[in-house]
């Protein structure tokens, strides 16, 4: 079929950044959900928003300007003694007020803004595809690398002083994973699309399946295959495609509830079997 918007050169490209973006977000999101930092990705996703803002104001590249705030922003908050959501809560607020006040200052500043909060696939270009591939990479490279010792981290916090490991290398490695994903997923598909996959794959893949490397493989199919649903509606249905892909997104929590009226007529069958749906880390030597 030759009218095919699909096969349209047009679109060809956003695609494949898109697809991209949704197996390398839904990894990363599996990290941040298993650590209880996944309102750090809204927050750093809002900052490198206004960060774009900033950039677009003072006639530079939006990657610089989104990398240079969420930059600044991870930096302070690692010299932060403690980090809570009380302090990604004040990013969310801070970035969201910093990218409309800014808009105001220029002009199509409102058109901007929402490109960057709501997201605009359909004009991402080259340099977009290439981030978006390096971030993915970048991703399944140091996921064997980073995930046992998160895990460790997560589950027996005082392994590594005890054992004299430094923790340095993997919390550095996985503090820059986080801001690519949030600086690439905003600039690519928006701030809050962005976060959309980072979170809902995940808090949904973790109670389907027992066991981490189960939970991460259905969280990162459901991003993509969510991802590609919306692609095609969004395409065909003349919609913003920002919008469709966190409805559709936030309707894979129904298999949340479906999975929960699994658990409770097990319990009323009298079936006491316990599901570890979060199997404790496996064994790894760490240095």
């Amino acid at each position: 079929m030759s009218d095919w918007l699909l096969f349209d050169p047009l679109f060809r490209l956003p695609f494949f950044v898109g697809l991209l973006l949704a197996a390398g977000l839904s990894l990363i999101g599996a990290l941040l959900r298993m650590r209880n930092e996944w309102l750090a990705a809204l927050g750093l996703s809002q900052i490198a928003a206004a960060g774009g803002m900033i950039a677009v104001l003072l006639h530079v590249p939006v990657l610089i300007g989104a990398f240079g705030a969420a930059g600044l922003a991870m930096l302070v908050r690692s010299a932060l003694p403690k980090v809570g959501n009380s302090h990604y809560a004040a990013m969310i607020l801070l970035g969201w007020s910093a990218v409309l006040l800014l808009g105001s200052f220029m002009d199509h500043g409102r058109t901007i803004g929402e490109s960057l909060l709501l997201g605009q696939l359909y004009f991402t270009y080259t340099p977009h595809l290439l981030g978006a591939a390096a971030l993915l990479i970048l991703a399944v490279a140091l996921f064997p690398w980073l995930s046992p010792r998160l895990l460790v981290a997560r589950f027996f916090p005082d392994y590594h002083a005890a054992n004299r490991v430094r923790v340095w290398p993997y919390r550095v490695a996985f503090a820059l994973l986080t801001l690519l994903a949030a600086v690439f997923g905003t600039i690519s598909i928006g701030a809050f699309p962005a976060f959309a996959m980072l979170f809902v794959p995940p808090w949904v893949g973790f109670v389907l399946v027992d066991g981490w490397a189960r939970s991460v493989v259905i969280s990162v199919s459901i991003g993509v295959t969510t991802y590609l649903v919306a692609f095609i509606l969004a395409l065909f249905l003349d919609l913003p495609f920002g919008p469709v892909l966190v409805a559709l997104l936030v309707l894979t929590g129904s298999l949340r509830f479906l999975t929960a009226l699994r658990r409770r007529n097990v319990e009323l069958s009298g079936d006491d079997t316990q599901v570890n749906y979060l199997a404790p880390p496996p064994s790894a030597k760490t240095d």
